[in-house]
Order: structure tokens, then sequence, then C-alpha cells
């Protein structure tokens, strides 16, 4: 293999180009995969996401020098490494929660932050309940189309976060939707911004009133690609027209550095229905990034 920079169509395939690592020790953020859509209740096919997300972040790694706007990579001041998928769950969803719970746990003990590709939504629940265990209770920044309170026994990806608040591992006084653009349950105490407040908030206004409802509490943040329109995300299991734009959403992601977020994730990016251009993969690749370089942040506040 020859040295220096690595061209995005050749090479393995991880993400950023990041090493791979058997475990987390000694990392400061890990970055791993969960490849599940069985709790979706629209189009499947966000298995596939993590992989799509993966090789489109090469277009982005090809360049010593981070992802615009950020001034620095992340490499420059973490140890991030890539710890491949969570798997042993396929055909068999309820599998799923344990499996990345003691995944997550086993990052999060040995000293690592963690940052997660999805999969279906569903996969935020373990991993807030692995995320609660280290740093109690949570506030959630949560950026979808859909609330995921849904309230019903079953655990799918559009409950958990009701399921979540009902056993005390979020704090929706400290928490914040933003994006909502279908007919709401009850917001169980958090703060609800809907896809036209959004539409009528400028970026700096939105980040404020993130800050302001989340303070100074460990926080975990999740973004469903579907928060963003369509038109910019289209490969996705549950699309709702009337979002924001991607240079909207990474805008609000860029001002909310040095919160204190704990841990993060990517989700539902579907890549069976994208279109040319993998556009959905890129953004779903480049916010991820965002969400990287944030969890890095709070770990150097």
């Amino acid at each position: 293999m020859s040295e220096g920079m690595m061209e995005p169509y050749g090479g393995p395939i991880s993400f950023f180009r990041l090493p791979y690592a058997e475990n987390a020790a000694g990392l400061d953020i890990a970055v791993m995969g969960i490849p599940f859509d069985l709790a979706t209740t629209g189009r499947s096919g966000a298995r596939m996401g993590p992989r799509a997300i993966r090789e489109m972040s090469l277009t982005m790694a090809e360049f010593p020098w981070g992802v615009w706007p950020w001034d620095y990579h992340f490499n420059d001041k973490w140890k991030v490494a890539d710890l491949g998928d969570v798997m042993g769950f396929t055909a068999y969803p309820d599998r799923m929660f344990n499996l990345v719970e003691e995944h997550a746990d086993t990052v999060l003990a040995a000293g690592s932050a963690l940052l997660t590709l999805g999969g279906d939504h569903s996969v935020t629940y373990p991993l807030l309940k692995a995320h609660a265990k280290k740093h109690g209770p949570l506030a959630l920044i949560h950026f979808d189309a859909h609330s995921d309170t849904w309230e019903s026994d079953d655990l799918n990806h559009g409950t958990m976060f009701y399921h979540a608040i009902k056993e005390g591992i979020i704090l929706p006084e400290h928490s914040i939707q933003m994006g909502m653009r279908t007919p709401n349950p009850e917001t169980m105490g958090m703060l609800v911004i809907d896809g036209n407040e959004c539409l009528k908030t400028t970026a700096e206004a939105l980040a404020k009133r993130i800050r302001e409802r989340v303070g100074n509490q460990p926080a975990y943040l999740t973004f469903d690609i579907d928060f963003l329109d369509p038109a910019y995300a289209p490969a996705t299991g549950t699309p709702v027209v009337g979002g924001p734009n991607v240079a909207y959403a990474r805008e609000v992601l860029k001002l909310l550095a040095g919160l204190n977020i704990v841990g993060g994730d990517q989700v539902e990016v579907a890549p069976h229905y994208e279109g040319p251009g993998q556009i959905t993969a890129l953004a779903g690749a480049t916010i991820a990034a965002d969400i990287l370089y944030l969890i890095g942040e709070s770990k150097s506040t």
C-alpha cells in the first residue's frame, strides 16, 4: 500500500479511515455500528446504514485537516478508533437490546466515550441505558421528524423514549426534541420544537434554546437522519417533507460545542432508497463526524 493520502475509492473501509480496534482500551472515543432494522414500523433497510455511512465518510477522510468548518482533525486531539459492528441478533430482535447495552457498558467502563452508527432508532434505547448507568439520568438532545414517544408496551423505533422517560433514564425537564413533523402524543415534559418552528428559527437561536434547556446536565445527542427534508436525505425508512437542510443542521450542531455531551448516535440511514450520489449516507457521515467532534469537545472541557 502506498504511503500518504488514500483516495476515497480504494483501501479498507472504516469510519473516516480510523484504525480498527478490538476493544476500547486506551481510547478517548470509540465508534461502533449497529446494523439493525427489525424495530422499524415503516420501510426497513437501516441495517445497511453503518456500512453506507462508513463508505461515504471516506470522501472526507482523504485529507489530514479534518471536517469543514471544524478547524482541526479530531485525530489531532483524541485517540479514536472504529470497533466495528455489534452482531449476533440477526432474526432475533429481542437479543439486540441486551447485546448493545453490554457492548456499550464495556466501552464506557474502559474510559472511552462512544459514537454509534445505526441502525434504526430503537438502538438508542440500550445506549441510553448504558450511558445513564455511568453518568446518571441524561438530558436528551433529539433531532428527528418523529417524537418516538408513542405510548406502548412494545419497544420499537417509535416508542423507546416513552420507555426511557418512564424508567428515569431521561430528564425530560432538561430534554429537547427538534424537527417534529407528525402528530405528536404527549410531550412527557420535554420541550418540543416542531419542523415549522425550526424553519422560522435561526441556527443561533435554536442552539441557544438547546443550551438553555440542557444546562450543565450530561447530555446524549441522537440524530435521526429524517430530521432533514427528504430533498437532502431521501434514503430513510419514514421520510417526512418540510424539514431543514443539511447546512442548517450542521450549523446548529457546531454551535453546541462545549455542552456536556457524553455520547451520541446517528441513525436511520437506509441506503437502499438512495438516489444517485449517496447523498443521505454522505449527510449521515458528516453529521456523525460533527457529533464525534462535540463528544470530544466535551471531554476536553
